[in-house]
């Protein structure tokens, strides 16, 4: 079944930089902040230019190249008092939140935010944060059991009175919230965004996410890492949405791009991310199919943390228009992007490459015999069945 969506415009996200370091690990310059005066007035410019979305990262134990890190529901909520347009996705664990908490967490930002609030459903790899925490560490396969218990506690908080669920992590009896979500058209619930490349991961993901993020990937390989998503989503009769993190580096010319790219290679922070990769490859191995985040990455997929190095967008603007309408064409709906240096690159974003992207998508929707609006939002198509 083709999921490809050639009617309704791509959507495009930054990775908020509220932890330290930048998003590779390298000792190339990166003119970005995490501070949150940065973040302002990157968050600006992203509306500005046309982004839709910002995900702040989630991390508790500074690791990774980085030593600070800023908690992600408070930035996030920051960051929508700051701005107009742009929705806010904070990155949240299962187990170090209750989805009760967090329910309601969301409900008051999302309506200082007017329908801004969304989050994303992070099962958790960093055992050392849990346990150091003195927090139950479950097994891989057993901390998406509890996710998609969390996720179904939070839809239907957020959209039932009296709501009731009895599980194994969870038990909720005749609670409601009040007041409900901010009442936007077409959006039933602050929208779930949920990622993992395990099997257990993209069968969470089809049941119950309205968004699957996706690890970086050539084009190949997008396709199978969301066949498990599909196959699960149809089998719940719903229809969730795809995203892919890239990281991208435009520059005049695709040879100074490369060099670019071949820069921040040479100068990684090896053991930074030799113990990465340590840390994050047990998801994979502990998967009784071998599979999960991280599982088949190489060092140099390491650099950049969620392989943004994979989907190649890398080269001129037009070069990197191109590709990104190629994985329109096979089913990616929203590009979740990261840079150097993020205020000026993310304004070049805008400038210079999304209308090509807009250009290129308007003549593979008319090629394909349908109507495409630049200016249609994901309004009124919903990924998911409300209550689901």
């Amino acid at each position: 079944m083709s999921v490809a969506d050639l009617s309704t415009p791509l959507k495009f996200a930054y990775w908020v930089p509220n932890v330290s370091g930048g998003l590779v690990v390298s000792t190339i310059e990166q003119r970005t902040s995490w501070d949150f005066d940065y973040n302002r007035k990157l968050a600006r410019i992203a509306e500005d230019a046309g982004f839709e979305y910002a995900l702040s990262q989630t991390r508790y134990a500074a690791s990774y190249g980085a030593d600070k890190q800023h908690e992600a529901t408070s930035f996030s909520l920051a960051l929508l008092a700051a701005t107009e347009r742009l929705k806010v996705i904070a990155a949240v664990h299962p187990g170090m939140w209750h989805p009760g908490v967090l329910a309601k967490f969301i409900i008051t930002a999302d309506h200082i935010s007017n329908g801004r609030a969304a989050v994303n459903i992070v099962s958790g790899w960093l055992k050392d944060e849990f346990v150091n925490f003195g927090l139950e560490w479950l097994e891989h396969d057993e901390r998406y059991v509890r996710t998609e218990e969390f996720i179904r506690v939070l839809r239907g908080l957020w959209t039932e009175q009296g709501y009731s669920q009895s599980g194994k992590y969870y038990d909720i009896t005749d609670f409601t919230l009040s007041p409900p979500p901010v009442d936007v058209p077409g959006r039933p619930h602050p929208e779930v965004f949920f990622g993992g490349n395990s099997t257990a991961a993209q069968a969470t993901a089809g049941r119950v996410a309205d968004w699957y993020f996706s690890n970086g990937k050539d084009l190949d390989g997008f396709r199978e890492n969301i066949a498990g998503v599909q196959a699960s989503a149809t089998a719940a009769g719903r229809r969730p949405r795809y995203g892919l993190n890239g990281f991208v580096i435009a520059r005049d010319s695709e040879k100074e791009a490369r060099d670019t790219l071949r820069e921040i290679v040479a100068k990684a922070h090896r053991p930074a991310v030799e113990g990465f990769r340590d840390a994050v490859q047990e998801a994979g191995a502990s998967t009784k199919d071998g599979k999960g985040m991280w599982a088949d990455s190489s060092f140099e997929d390491l650099i950049q943390y969620n392989d943004g190095f994979r989907t190649q967008l890398i080269g001129t603007p037009e070069q990197i228009a191109e590709r990104i309408v190629e994985y329109k064409k096979i089913g990616v709906n929203l590009f979740l992007t990261c840079y150097l240096h993020f205020q000026e690159e993310v304004a070049a974003f805008g400038t210079d490459i999304l209308p090509i992207v807009r250009e290129l998508e308007a003549d593979a929707a008319r090629r394909a015999g349908v109507d495409f609006d630049p200016d249609e939002t994901l309004a009124g198509t919903h990924p998911s069945k409300a209550g689901v």
